[in-house]
């Protein structure tokens, strides 16, 4: 015993997980699939041929029901007139003239069979027939002749053994039976008071045969229908319909099943048990393509159902074995390159399971073998330090490219001035200029308040200001919600320099430069714009491709240094944008988002 379970576990260890996986999809997850859908199949297929037969069985029922409706309806106005005496004893008087027939006919008789056909929509027409010759025919009343005696339907009134019965024949006009019209009648003996006999009378009821017909029709989708006389002849069906005329009065009824498992496809019942309806049936003959519709729609629902159960797991089956067998590879190889001394990280979604364990310690493991040889550690240490000396030395170079020129040209002006006119009240723009050189070579803190910078911007207008005296102007537009926010410090000054030497110098007439900062749409907005000669647009293209170049150099190092600077702080999230018309002015605008103003750098005198 024991042996024999040693033997089959290590037949199963022996066995590669591949095959694995698929002997568990074909035995675990295909056979119970098939194998239900089978018993699944097998019991809806019994379940749907006994809802059939159920559906046939009212169906058969239904019909017969309606039917009998019809003709008891006929039925009960038969005898409500066969026992009105008051129109035995019209119809036994005789009358001395049409006058006074016409006059009883107008006071009694006219809509004595009209009440009866609203409430019966089934009844075509009543009528009586009477061998009382001082009547005058027309309507509901009719005087016996030759062609009365000679129909059918008299004969079988005269040879019925009961008063009243159920027939169905054909009329035909001028004895042309190719134009004969089935009728299906309610035919009474007109003899219930013995004193008031002096005339045969013999009451007519014709049933509406469209009726009936819907009735067949209706039924068409589970029985074809036939509705048979005690003669075994046809009176009614679906495939023939009453409106068909034959040579033949009716055709016989000849399917009740000749063979064996004929009977299994005809149905019969009785119309009613009254004496009246003997030997009148109803044959339903059911559609067998029905329920083999039925069935063939319920095994295309089991195969589809199959077959997309049976897709579903060979997907999942296969994502499975794709993770653990690319996971088992991947790990298989990295470990030979280990055993080659190329210590490599998987660098793969790992997951949680216990493959994803191994592959997390063996990174472990190689990244702690890799960092004990080379010494990492110290080596991450040492490339933090470059990185951070990296991002130094770029922010002392972007501020070390601050253009000069200004500074001097603005001393050589002031010595000039000085010694042409002999200024001695130069105090306030060497203060000034100490105060900017004073400024600009300390650099303590990269981040200044907006007010720190509009003074700084102030300073230096006002030096300007003495360099070109009434030659421009400047105009400050600052939203005091703004002065508290921190921005990278020269943010501004160069773009006002820009306006100063690029936008005023060649200019004639009084240049205007206007410096605005606002808070809108949660966004600290600043700009500044002059008047000046303005950047043509193709001009313009380049300056914005140069700002935005990473190695660009030369030319308009005051602009990119403060795009670069604004990018280095909040990245992709500043809008820095330049709009210029030539000989109007340009405008020089940046957002940066107030969440990272505040998240990184809160306002002065919060805590």
């Amino acid at each position: 015993m024991w042996r024999k379970r040693f033997k089959f576990t290590t037949i199963v260890n022996d066995i590669p997980l591949n095959y694995k996986f698929y002997l568990i999809y074909i035995v675990g997850v295909l056979l119970p699939i098939m194998v239900l859908n089978l018993v699944f199949l097998d019991r809806i297929t019994d379940l749907i041929k006994s809802r059939e037969q159920q559906n046939l069985e009212i169906s058969l029922e239904r019909a017969r029901k309606d039917i009998l409706d019809f003709i008891e309806g006929g039925v009960s106005v038969g005898y409500a007139l066969s026992t009105d005496k008051n129109l035995y004893e019209m119809l036994d008087r005789t009358y001395t003239d049409s006058i006074e027939f016409y006059n009883m006919f107008d006071e009694q008789l006219r809509d004595r069979m009209n009440s009866y056909m609203p409430v019966n929509n089934q009844l075509e027409r009543i009528s009586i027939y009477t061998d009382n010759r001082t009547i005058v025919s027309g309507g509901n009343y009719q005087v016996m002749n030759d062609k009365v005696w000679a129909s059918d339907w008299y004969r079988q009134a005269k040879n019925s053994s009961t008063q009243v019965f159920v027939t169905a024949y054909r009329t035909s006009e001028n004895k042309n039976l190719a134009s004969s019209i089935p009728t299906l009648s309610v035919v009474e003996t007109m003899d219930n008071y013995r004193n008031l006999n002096k005339y045969e009378k013999v009451l007519r009821i014709d049933l509406d045969l469209n009726e009936i017909y819907d009735i067949i029709v209706r039924e068409k989708d589970y029985l074809s229908l036939y509705l048979i006389n005690e003669q075994n002849k046809i009176v009614m069906s679906a495939d023939s319909g009453y409106q068909r005329l034959t040579k033949e009065p009716y055709p016989l009824f000849d399917q009740l099943g000749n063979g064996q498992g004929q009977e299994e496809d005809v149905r019969i019942v009785a119309v009613g048990t009254a004496n009246y309806l003997k030997g009148w049936r109803i044959a339903g003959i059911t559609q067998g393509e029905r329920i083999s519709q039925a069935i063939l729609d319920i095994r295309l629902y089991a195969a589809a159902l199959a077959t997309t159960l049976t897709l579903l797991t060979s997907g999942f089956i296969y994502i499975m074995l794709r993770s653990y067998n690319y996971r088992v590879k991947r790990l298989s190889r990295h470990m030979q390159k280990v055993s080659n001394e190329k210590f490599e990280l998987i660098t793969i979604d790992e997951g949680r399971d216990e493959i994803g364990g191994l592959i997390h310690n063996f990174n472990r493991m190689t990244s702690r073998i890799h960092s004990l040889i080379n010494d990492v550690y110290k080596l991450e240490i040492q490339s933090k330090n470059l990185e951070m000396e990296r991002v130094r030395a770029e922010l002392n170079f972007l501020q070390s490219q601050m253009n000069p020129h200004f500074l001097f040209n603005t001393l050589n002006a002031i010595l000039v001035v000085c010694t042409k006119n002999k200024y001695s009240d130069v105090t306030d723009i060497v203060k000034s200029l100490s105060k900017l050189l004073r400024r600009l070579l300390s650099w303590k803190e990269d981040l200044v308040s907006v007010q720190e910078e509009i003074t700084f911007i102030e300073m230096y207008l006002k030096i300007e200001k003495f360099r070109f005296r009434d030659k421009f102007d400047y105009v400050f537009e600052i939203d005091e919600q703004s002065l508290k926010y921190k921005i990278p410090k020269l943010s501004m000054q160069p773009l006002v320099e820009n306006s100063c030497k690029h936008g005023l110098q060649t200019i004639e007439g009084l240049g205007i430069i206007r410096v605005s900062t606002a808070v809108l749409d949660n966004r600290l907005q600043i700009s500044v714009s002059d008047n000046g000669k303005g950047i043509e647009p193709d001009k313009l293209k380049e300056l914005l491709f140069a700002i935005r170049k990473e190695d660009s150099s030369g030319a308009n190092i005051g602009i990119r240094n403060v795009y670069r600077r604004l990018e280095l702080y909040y990245a992709d999230q500043v809008r820095f944008e330049i709009s210029s018309t030539p000989g109007l002015g340009t405008l020089v605008t940046f957002g940066i988002p107030l969440r990272l103003l505040e998240m990184n750098h809160p306002l002065e005198g919060e805590v």
